[in-house]
């Protein structure tokens, strides 16, 4: 048997002995107007996905297919596409998965209070499933990242905690939590969010960074979740408290550098926490070749697939405009119109005679006639006047709509007086908020 083989089934019976635990209960209070009335994790992105689908995906594409989704916040159309699109697993051979709202166990603070709080308030339930590792998954990032190779360093390491890691820009370290590791990545001081003039950049001006994806043995876990939650001082948070703690203590915490990646070459990573980073993350999905490859049939990103008609252009003769660099979803309908660089979500209507260049038309959106945008987000069922221009004039722009530090225009339901609350999922309920 071959070494290749050998380690093909030293990480598939690593896979098979750990369940993953996706938290999903947070807000993203940083997006703005897109988390007002749905939780971060059920935001669509790339024509037709939600930003849960990548971390799950992660986890059926590792082998990793005993699965818990932590909820909280504003849940229900997270619940709902995961019932109707997470539903492909073998309950017989033991693969699941469980959507686990907060608990309300502790009597004095009903909602989670914190990352590790929100896994101590349910691992009577994850201990139920008899895991050797616990795999813990931020929910609410967009990414390729194959977690059997980082078991298997996680194990041959005898890691107490593994910490996939990531580098970034130094002036972007604010964002994250930085780690310094020794020549063997066991991780000696952590950071979190520091000042640039803290900390010190590596040659190409890059720190580490900690992607909020981490391995724990089950029994490690527990004890330190158990101490954790005694303690009054304490947020109850991994990234704060959990793992500097373990620092500090010497335990022996590693980290696992995303660049070790080897099934995905072109593996791919971004915390989609602003408009600003959600709306570039789209646009990497266009480049050529992709920055962020959705199309690898070696690596597929499930969701809930709708039954809609395939994608519409009306029109002929010289009145037709070009479409260039754009991706068009399912249920779409583009007439004589010029798209550029552009993204249409799933039953995007577009009229005559619009010019769009940089826009996400989120879906069941409608852009009227004769209208031009540059560089703007249009929220889920969004009907745009005709006529109207957006990202031409963004001092003009910021007295109606959002605009982002980097000048990307955001509008919503409300900002076009067209109410706030309604979303439109199926293309009945979007043919009665947008008849013909």
């Amino acid at each position: 048997m071959s070494t290749e083989e050998l380690s093909t089934r030293f990480i598939s019976r690593l896979t098979n002995e750990t369940i993953a635990v996706v938290l999903a209960g947070g807000r993203g209070s940083r997006l703005k107007m897109l988390t007002d009335w749905r939780s971060k994790h059920a935001i669509p992105f790339g024509g037709k996905f939600r930003i849960i689908d990548f971390p799950l995906s992660n986890c059926v594409n590792s082998g990793v297919r005993k699965i818990c989704v932590l909820t909280q916040y504003k849940s229900h159309l997270l619940v709902r596409h995961i019932m109707r699109g997470w539903n492909r697993l073998n309950i017989e051979m033991g693969e699941f998965i469980e959507v686990i709202p907060a608990q309300q166990w502790v009597e004095e603070n009903t909602w989670f209070q914190g990352t590790a709080d929100a896994v101590f308030q349910s691992l009577d339930i994850i201990r139920s499933h008899v895991p050797e590792f616990v795999l813990i998954l931020s929910g609410d990032h967009v990414y390729q990242m194959d977690y059997g190779e980082m078991l298997a360093a996680h194990v041959k390491k005898d890691a107490d905690i593994t910490v996939a890691c990531a580098p970034v820009n130094v002036d972007n370290a604010m964002n994250y939590s930085v780690v310094s590791v020794n020549d063997n990545y066991q991780i000696k001081k952590v950071q979190e969010k520091p000042d640039s003039s803290e900390i010190m950049p590596n040659e190409l001006n890059h720190v580490l960074a900690s992607m909020g994806v981490y391995i724990f043995s089950i029994d490690y876990l527990e004890e330190h979740l158990l101490r954790d939650s005694e303690l009054d001082n304490s947020q109850h948070d991994f990234r704060k408290d959990i793992i500097p703690y373990a620092v500090e203590k010497s335990h022996r915490v590693f980290a696992y550098p995303f660049s070790e990646q080897v099934k995905l070459k072109n593996a791919y990573w971004k915390d989609v926490g602003t408009i600003d980073e959600y709306y570039s993350a789209n646009l990497e999905v266009l480049t050529h070749p992709p920055t962020f490859n959705l199309h690898s049939p070696n690596w597929r990103i499930f969701t809930h697939e709708q039954q809609l008609p395939p994608a519409k252009f009306v029109g002929s003769g010289e009145s037709v405009y070009g479409i260039e660099n754009t991706m068009v979803s399912a249920g779409c309908i583009v007439n004589q119109s010029s798209l550029h660089n552009s993204i249409l979500f799933s039953n995007v209507k577009i009229e005559k005679n619009c010019d769009l260049s940089g826009v996400l038309a989120l879906p069941g959106s409608v852009i009227g006639e004769n209208t031009k945008l540059r560089n703007v987000v249009i929220d889920n069922g969004c009907n745009v006047p005709s006529g109207t221009v957006i990202g031409n004039d963004l001092e003009k722009d910021a007295k109606k709509y959002h605009v982002t530090p980097k000048g990307i225009v955001f509008v919503n339901r409300e900002m076009l007086g067209q109410g706030r609350r309604y979303l439109p999922h199926t293309s009945s309920e979007i043919q009665r908020i947008h008849p013909k």
